[in-house]
Order: C-alpha cells, then sequence, then structure tokens
C-alpha cells in the first residue's frame, strides 16, 4: 500500500548549511535504498517534511526521525493512502526559505510567520501540490 506522511518538527539547534547539506545527501542515500519518495521543507527553524512510499518503510523512517536529536516537537499532520507518488522522482528534495520562495511559504500559513503546525490536511496538500512546480530546489 502506498502512503503519504506529512511531518513537522522543529530544530534542536541551529543548523548550517553544511548541515543541511549533510541531512540532504543522507536522506536521499537512505531514501532511495528504501524506496521512499518526498520533499523537505526547512524554515525558521521548523521541518516540514512529506514522505511517501510503502506504509512499513515510510512508517519505519518516520519512527527514525521521531528519535533523532535533530528534532523536536515532532507532530504527525497529515497521513494517507494514496493512488501514486508525487515526488517519484524524488529520493529527496530540499526547499529552503529563500527569498523566491518566501511569497509561497506564506501564501499557506495563517500567520506572519510559516507555522506548519496550525495547516489543515487540505492546506498542506495544496501546499506541496504547488511545491512540486511553482519552487526554487535546492540539491
Amino acid at each position: 500500500m502506498l502512503i503519504q506522511l506529512t511531518y513537522a518538527s522543529r530544530t534542536a539547534q541551529i543548523l548550517g548549511p553544511g548541515d543541511v547539506k549533510d541531512i540532504l545527501r543522507s536522506s536521499q542515500r537512505n531514501n532511495a535504498a528504501a524506496g521512499v519518495t518526498g520533499a523537505l521543507c526547512l524554515t525558521n527553524g521548523i521541518f516540514l517534511q512529506q514522505l511517501e512510499g510503502d506504509r512499513e518503510a515510510v512508517n519505519k523512517l518516520y519512527h527514525r526521525i521521531e528519535k533523532d536529536p535533530r528534532h523536536n516537537d515532532t507532530q504527525i499532520l497529515d497521513f494517507s493512502e494514496v493512488a501514486s507518488r508525487r515526488f517519484g522522482t524524488w529520493s529527496m528534495g530540499l526547499v529552503a526559505a529563500t527569498a523566491e520562495n518566501r511569497q509561497l511559504f506564506l501564501k499557506y500559513s495563517s500567520k506572519a510567520d510559516f507555522d506548519p503546525y496550525s495547516m489543515s490536511s487540505a492546506t498542506l496538500r495544496a501546499f506541496f501540490d504547488e511545491v512540486m512546480h511553482n519552487v526554487r530546489w535546492l540539491s
């Protein structure tokens, strides 16, 4: 069964560009091996990630993330069975709070700062639909 899980967490410490690149590279390597695809957003000290793949593989990955000391306040925001992958060509793509992406982050946030914890499932899905087509990806 193909599922999609969206979660948010707060960074436990300030992450520099090198830390973020390390996270992205290890995610790409590990996710490709597990058959998991998705996108990771990082802004204002908040990770927002949508993972997709086999239920067991995504659940294992999420539980590893929960135990990762770089994450605090980890919460599942949306979980559903899906017919197809949204990020089928991405073992993990990174969307950062660049100047070009700021407007998109604010478009879906009810507050001045991006706050995925307050977003509905429908809003999260719309956000990631737009992310897939209209953002500047980092690699």
